[in-house]
């Protein structure tokens, strides 16, 4: 009728019809993306979802790891402590501390990525973190950041805990290492946290990777105890720990001592060797990320 407004095609739209007046404007061909640059801003939104989503239980996945590492140190300084015993150069507690923070951070690194996409898969709302105009870039680098930082969190009451136990000096000799190798460690635990939410179908799985690779390569990393007091081939499969390197050189950071070497060298090569094995981990991640596996089916 004429009283009735016309439509007109839009160019390109395949069939989409504009009413009479509206703009013209070309949606772009299906599969071509809109945003040509990083999604800063959905990059910051699902990363400020996963840090709420454990800062909203703060007791459970801030304050209570970071008692249950300080038991540690209780348990150990009572138990190996005694008669002023030293390691490296000063008192067992001193020792030790560096070891637990930084131990405490890559295990909480590691359940917060390991938490997500498992969750989301077991309840049906994996589609939450598949459907947002995120690359598989964008999608593990806001997961990866919530998990450090949950582990920064998580070493920052550790550190104020510890300074309270009698003896513990946390007094920095090399502040580069103790940023350096608490990062890499908790990028390198949220990585594999992360693998390992994809690759579980159910709880019982991640808790399997918790309590038969993550705890063991924690513990027999030379936390308590210095690996030369170790028989040669004990400290051969100590070296091929990657735990050794981060929890080695974050106590360097501190003491000004190590046991990765007799030289400051061998600490930077630990250092670098650890960066590799994140940025390798980062490049296997986003690979399984980009095929789906276990994902989209």
């Amino acid at each position: 009728m004429a009283d009735q407004p016309q439509s007109r095609e839009l160019p390109g739209t395949a069939g989409i019809l504009a009413p009479e007046g509206a703009p013209a404007s070309r949606f772009p061909p299906k599969g071509q993306p809109v945003i040509h640059t990083v999604n800063w801003e959905g990059l910051k939104t699902l990363y400020m979802k996963e840090v709420r989503r454990f800062f909203k239980v703060q007791t459970q996945t801030i304050w209570a790891p970071a008692i249950t590492t300080m038991m540690f140190l209780v348990i150990f300084t009572v138990a190996m402590g005694r008669g002023n015993r030293e390691m490296l150069g000063v008192n067992f507690a001193t020792f030790v501390a560096p070891g637990l923070i930084v131990m405490g951070m890559m295990q909480n690194a590691f359940a917060n990525s390991s938490f997500s996409f498992l969750a989301g898969k077991i309840q049906g709302t994996i589609i939450d973190f598949l459907m947002p105009p995120l690359t598989e870039g964008e999608l593990m680098l806001a997961m990866v950041g919530a998990a450090v930082t949950r582990a920064l969190l998580v070493g920052l009451a550790l550190s104020a805990a510890m300074l309270l136990w009698p003896g513990v000096n946390l007094s920095m000799a090399h502040p580069w290492a103790v940023v350096w190798f608490g990062l890499v460690g908790s990028v390198f635990l949220a990585l594999l946290g992360l693998l390992t939410s994809i690759w579980a179908e159910k709880f019982d799985h991640n808790a399997a990777v918790t309590n038969f690779v993550i705890a063991p390569l924690s513990l027999l990393s030379g936390t308590f105890y210095v690996i030369d007091n170790l028989a040669p081939a004990f400290q051969a499969i100590s070296r091929a720990n990657p735990f050794f390197y981060v929890i080695s050189g974050f106590r360097f950071g501190f003491l000004g001592a190590s046991d990765i070497g007799d030289t400051n060298m061998a600490v930077l090569h630990g250092a670098i060797g650890m960066g590799v094995v994140d940025v390798v981990l980062a490049v296997v991640t986003f690979l399984v990320l980009r095929s789906g596996w276990k994902l989209k089916g």
